[in-house]
């Protein structure tokens, strides 16, 4: 099984052909610090490993060829037999350094994981996010030069790149975040780039009868879960709806006849507590609450701007809670499993009954999710962490998107293939409860408004004031590079207040 934390959970990394080196690490992951060097012929690697106590199962080494991986596999079982006759590599770096030694960039179309990558090879660099972009990967590059990290402000400082495939950080000069599913391969001492797409959602819709669907459905999230469950016991966020119910419920299957850990969250606003006790009780699990008071979950805003380096309001909404709770935890590193993502494949937050809007809303969110970085980890590697998402694994992706809408809506219920996959190992009332956002099941979104409108934002302007205020945290912690601890969101709100009330 996987350790509980993967040997590296971020880096900051710079080939050059001059001798030069990459900017200092200024990072939100809280973890150690490796440097490292490695030469090769007419160039230089220097990179700054974030590790969990195993920097050297973080990168790999062969033929004049250099790996660096931040991340961890979720399907190593199914890569070894690929490498017929060899010593099997005792690293996912150096499985993958392998892999690619057979099949050059396709290797990472084999891979279903959470991971960057960085390959150096003479005169090329490589770079490769996992098919959900989970991990997110930038990019900078000039002539001779290639720096790359998993947090764009770790590149603030780089002198302005040339234009590369992908999308442009918000006043970082030259800064790219490399697409989800994507390969870049990069010439270091001219910058051309080729650019390989290595995952797509699937636009076919499956026909199935409930049976095979609901069959289907439990077997990819049981193998995700197993995946990603290491020998200690993991923590699961869990708030008593069925997306986290389901996670915790087959983590617990997993771990007996240990208990799973589980933990909900939530303000003096509002709460899910009663609800997650249900599961709680009916798992075994030894569970924890977490109560933020609703000042304190505000004053995590910039936190979770600088973390996820989001300028989308709506996501930064979603992503304040689980801030604020991974900052509460706690204790040592913990590996953290949580239903975040189930939405997006199943149309969970669309609350109608037409397919074909249902269908169209699946495909608009499987479209637009690259970028946004809901499921970074650095949410929860700002407080020592590592979290994972069973629902944004690549086979799980595969079939929930595929399906056809009735399947998801089905019966008067959303989400109907995943309530029908988990009703024997769930309450009965987990089931069949309405859908609820972590956001609106924590009072966030009620909070973050009246924050606004006590500010004197009038209502009809509140959603582009959200806007404005996630601009000016991302301008201050990501672009000038201040912690968020020393920027106050009250002065923020009411400085963007200030600009919006009439005088």
């Amino acid at each position: 099984m996987a350790p509980t934390l993967p040997a590296a959970v971020g880096f900051l990394a710079g080939i050059h052909q001059d001798g030069g080196r990459p900017p200092q690490p200024v990072l939100a992951t809280a973890s150690s610090r490796a440097p490292w060097t490695q030469h090769t012929a007419g160039q230089s690697l220097h990179a700054v490993l974030l590790h969990s106590g195993a920097p050297d199962g973080a990168h790999a080494h062969a033929r004049d060829t250099t790996l660096l991986l931040a991340g961890e596999l979720y399907n190593r079982e199914q890569l070894l037999p690929l490498l017929p006759g060899r010593t099997p590599p005792g690293s996912d770096a150096a499985l993958v350094l392998a892999l690619f030694g057979t099949y050059d960039v396709h290797a990472f179309r084999l891979l279903n994981g959470r991971f960057a990558a960085l390959l150096a090879a003479p005169g090329r660099a490589v770079l490769a996010t996992d098919h959900a972009g989970s991990l997110p990967l930038y990019v900078s590059a000039t002539p001779g030069r290639v720096l790359a990290a998993t947090e764009a402000k770790a590149l603030r400082a780089a002198p302005p790149g040339q234009p590369l495939p992908g999308r442009p950080v918000r006043r970082l000069a030259g800064v790219r975040q490399v697409p989800a599913g994507t390969v870049l391969d990069l010439g270091v001492a001219t910058g051309r780039c080729t650019s390989h797409r290595t995952w797509a959602p699937p636009l076919a819709r499956r026909v199935l009868p409930e049976e095979d669907a609901v069959e289907a459905v439990r077997r990819a999230l049981d193998d995700a879960v197993r995946a990603r469950v290491g020998p200690d016991v993991p923590l699961v966020v869990l708030s008593g709806g069925i997306d986290s119910s389901s996670v915790a419920a087959l983590a617990a299957a997993r771990c007996r006849p240990a208990p799973v850990d589980t933990v909900s969250m939530g303000t003096d606003e509002a709460d899910e507590f009663p609800q997650a006790r249900v599961v709680a009780r009916h798992l075994g699990s030894a569970h924890r609450e977490v109560t933020v008071p609703t000042d304190e979950l505000l004053r995590r805003l910039p936190h979770t701007v600088w973390a996820a380096e989001c300028t989308d309001p709506d996501i930064v909404e979603y992503l304040l809670p689980l801030t604020a709770l991974y900052l509460r935890l706690g204790g040592p590193a913990r590996r953290i499993l949580t239903g975040y993502g189930a939405d997006i494949p199943l149309g969970g937050m669309h609350r109608e009954d037409r397919l074909p809007a249902l269908d169209t809303a699946v495909c608009h969110d499987m479209d637009t999710y690259d970028g946004l970085n809901e499921l970074t980890p650095v949410l929860s590697g700002a407080a020592g962490h590592w979290s994972t998402h069973p629902y944004w694994d690549r086979d799980v992706l595969d079939v929930l998107v595929s399906l056809e809408a009735g399947l998801k809506r089905r019966h008067g219920r959303d989400k109907w293939v995943l309530r029908a996959a988990l009703r024997d190992v769930l309450p009965h009332e987990t089931v069949v409860r309405p859908k609820l956002g972590v956001h609106e099941g924590s009072g966030t979104t009620a909070s973050f408004t009246r924050l606004l409108t006590d500010a004197g934002v009038p209502a009809g302007r509140v959603r582009h004031a959200k806007r404005l205020v996630v601009q000016e945290l991302f301008d201050r912690v990501v672009v000038e590079g201040r912690h968020p601890g020393d920027v106050a969101t009250g002065a923020v709100v009411e400085h963007v207040a200030a600009g919006l009330v009439p005088r």
